[in-house]
């Protein structure tokens, strides 16, 4: 068994409630830090499962069973120039040069915020592209666990979240055959 680190924002159950948490801990998320920001539940886990996707559906599964409305999973599918230099260990400098096609060519195009100051890349075609171009230490499983969590979220925000979403349904094999 492998940990696996995500978060799920959720929302729908009072933290003021005298058993605000007791009902996730009943409910299997009893690795999770629970946290209420801005309005919103955050549930930081540290999954232990045989894979990233079980680890998520599961954990799913287990905040709905305590009554909570999953809004998103993060980390964020949508990254900027920092956000990107995190996640892979660069500088945002030697980003920039990806970006701009200074040092590389085919970096993915911003998909959001495209004419502002501080635009928006998909994350899954950013990893991609750092795993096929061996430009940062990044597994195929990091390419992997991104597409997850985008159609984790996809998922979510089409109104499927709690009952529908199922490691087949969120199955990689696809990314891979795409990669």
């Amino acid at each position: 068994m492998e940990t696996f680190e995500f978060t799920i924002i959720a929302s729908g159950i009072d933290p003021e409630a005298e058993n605000f948490e007791d009902a996730f801990i009943e409910a299997g998320c009893d690795d999770a830090t629970i946290a209420f920001q801005r309005g919103m539940l955050i549930l930081d886990f540290a999954r232990e499962s045989k894979s990233f996707i079980h680890a998520l559906v599961s954990a799913v599964r287990d905040v709905g069973n305590a009554g909570a409305r999953i809004e998103r999973i993060e980390p964020d599918p949508l990254v900027s120039l920092t956000d990107i230099a995190k996640r892979t260990g660069l500088s945002k400098a030697a980003i920039s040069h990806y970006a701009l096609g200074h040092r590389a060519v085919g970096f993915p195009s911003p998909v959001s915020r495209i004419t502002t100051d501080s635009p928006l890349w998909d994350w899954v075609e950013v990893a991609r592209w750092m795993w096929h171009s061996h430009k940062a230490d990044l597994g195929v499983e990091a390419v992997l666990e991104a597409r997850v969590v985008k159609d984790c979220n996809f998922a979510i925000a089409a109104g499927r979240a709690k009952s529908h979403i199922t490691p087949k349904k969120l199955s990689p094999e696809r990314e891979l055959e795409a990669a």
